[in-house]
């Protein structure tokens, strides 16, 4: 029981809290357990079926096929395929992660895995045409290729830094979940 508790401490934090608020501010306590479970449901629907891709992606691309799309080898290429995938998800950035690791799974290269989920947070597609409607052209193309800048930067940098234990630590730990 402790190790559970240990374990799972801001679920237990977070009941404690709701049960002192249901005693001492029912009315109030309903409502926030209401709002709760809608994003609770909202959460499980948006997850279900961008699990069961993630599923399908694992089975049905080939390691090899990664590879050569995404790898190591896979230059800029691979650099842009990750962009341009990224640009144009439209998930929750938490449903990215088990992307993420699926990529890194099946041998894609640290900094396009990066690339991908940097695009994936800020370079998105309906972000860019919100953006030119309410800023208009410029700004969003000036904000667009400063941003692409940047999210390459980041993704060359970090994967420079990285030494190559780092990386086989990368690779190891995700295999492992």
């Amino acid at each position: 029981m402790k190790k559970l508790l240990k374990k799972n401490w801001l679920l237990s934090v977070v009941a404690v809290i709701n049960i002192i608020m249901l005693v001492w501010q029912p009315q109030r306590e309903i409502s926030v357990l209401r709002f709760t479970g809608k994003n609770f449901l909202n959460f499980l629907f948006m997850l279900t079926p961008i699990f069961i891709c993630i599923g399908l992606m694992d089975v049905w691309i080939e390691r090899d096929s990664m590879v050569k799309i995404m790898g190591v080898r896979s230059g800029f290429r691979g650099a842009l395929t990750a962009l341009l995938s990224g640009m144009v998800t439209a998930v929750p950035l938490y449903a990215l992660l088990p992307v993420a690791g699926v990529l890194l799974k099946k041998g894609s290269r640290v900094s396009n895995v990066i690339l991908f989920l940097c695009a994936s947070s800020s370079i998105r597609i309906p972000l860019l045409l919100f953006e030119i409607s309410s800023f208009g052209w410029r700004f969003t193309f000036v904000r667009f290729g400063l941003n692409i800048l940047v999210v390459a930067a980041i993704a060359f940098i970090t994967e420079k830094l990285l030494t190559d234990a780092d990386k086989n630590e990368i690779f190891r730990k995700n295999e492992e979940l």
